[in-house]
């Protein structure tokens, strides 16, 4: 096959190259300038960090104070630590079932498996919001189950407005993620591997531990990144299955900017929890580059 002149591949470079300039880096450039901003009265709702002073004098003001609030008041330090043990231990539950489900999946017949395949991917075609409201009709205060327990005498249990609920609903969103991708993993993994442990006296604990689950680790890694990065910055799932006790970053960034109009605070906040986002990622690919 002939290769392109590299001129041409310097032109078709440009196309993508422009995408990710437009749509990512301008972006985090005026969301980070305007995390520097100070919160005024006006439309918008943010001062300018460069004035001209007399006409001539360029004044450039910094504000620190936002990223400086985070340390200082408690309420956004909870918030952030809240959602940190959230999301890990929403990723470690998404891990531990998605794995168990994808590798039952592999275990089935051709037929089987691409109909329990569809029936994971038909949940993906469902809007968030329509799954997020039908769980609050199962465990709302007069939903299903709280009817359910009614006929035995039993009071209504307040589900809703609960940190487990919110984990329940956002395992019940992101497991299809976790279980794509170890099940890509899973159905090509060689046998042969696992004949040969077993050849040579390996019980089938030890060869799933030494032989199954480090060939499945490119599965693994891509999974967890998927689902972490998406659970962290969630909003919806909080909002609808939590309540005001319920401090989430996503939450909490959605009231700065569209409650309070604190739009550095906002910013600020959406700084913070990309550089949480990608910090792990960075250092995943630094490790494993090969797998993700």
């Amino acid at each position: 096959m002939k290769k392109l002149p590299s001129n041409n591949n310097f032109y078709l470079s440009l196309i993508p190259s422009f995408w990710i300039i437009v749509f990512f880096i301008i972006p985090i450039f005026i969301v980070l300038k305007t995390s520097f901003c100070e919160s005024i009265f006006s439309i918008p709702p943010i001062s300018s960090i460069c004035r001209w002073l007399d006409g001539h004098l360029l004044n450039i003001k910094i504000n620190f104070e936002n990223y400086l609030r985070l340390v200082k008041e408690s309420y956004y330090l909870l918030s952030f630590i809240n959602t940190i043990i959230i999301t890990i231990i929403v990723t470690f539950i998404c891990f531990i079932f998605g794995f168990l489900m994808a590798y039952a999946i592999c275990k089935t017949s051709e037929k089987t498996r691409a109909i329990l395949m569809s029936m994971v991917s038909i949940s993906l075609w469902t809007a968030t919001l329509i799954r997020i409201y039908a769980w609050i009709n199962l465990l709302g205060t007069n939903g299903v189950i709280n009817n359910f327990l009614s006929h035995f005498g039993i009071e209504p249990i307040k589900f809703l407005g609960r940190y487990s609920t919110v984990c329940v609903g956002l395992v019940f969103c992101y497991l299809p993620y976790m279980i794509l991708p170890l099940y890509s993993v899973l159905e090509k993994l060689d046998k042969s591997y696992i004949e040969a442990a077993y050849d040579l006296g390996c019980n089938p604990v030890r060869t799933f531990w030494s032989i199954t689950l480090p060939l499945c680790k490119n599965g693994i890694i891509t999974g967890c990144i998927i689902v972490f990065s998406s659970v962290i910055g969630e909003f919806v799932v909080p909002e609808l299955l939590g309540s005001s006790d319920v401090l989430l970053f996503g939450r909490i960034l959605w009231m700065e900017f569209f409650n309070n109009l604190d739009w550095p605070m906002a910013c600020a906040l959406s700084i913070i929890l990309m550089i949480f986002i990608i910090t792990p990622i960075y250092i995943i690919q630094k490790r494993y580059g090969e797998a993700v």
